[in-house]
């Protein structure tokens, strides 16, 4: 469990999905919330981890806490554009 105060805007369940739709959903979902908000994503695709790390960065927004229990990956990102 994450130990963070911050609360989600939005949530997005990505677990049972596997790539491409993970970060396909994640840049759909970011979209619909506003700069500043929060999304929290939830995912079991190995390669989420790397993608969504990736996609956040090279798209500016903020990664704000990345965890991984077992095999569920669960990522909070802050829309920065």
């Amino acid at each position: 469990m994450m130990d963070s105060d911050i609360i989600p805007d939005a949530e997005l369940d990505c677990v049972g999905l596997y790539c491409p739709m993970p970060i396909a959903m994640t840049k759909e979902e970011i979209e619909k919330i506003e700069v500043g908000q929060v999304l929290k994503v939830v995912a079991d695709d190995p390669a989420a981890e790397e993608d969504i790390k990736r996609w956040a960065e090279r798209w500016g927004h903020e990664l704000l806490e990345f965890e991984k229990v077992g095999t569920i990956l669960t990522f909070l990102i802050r829309r920065m554009i």
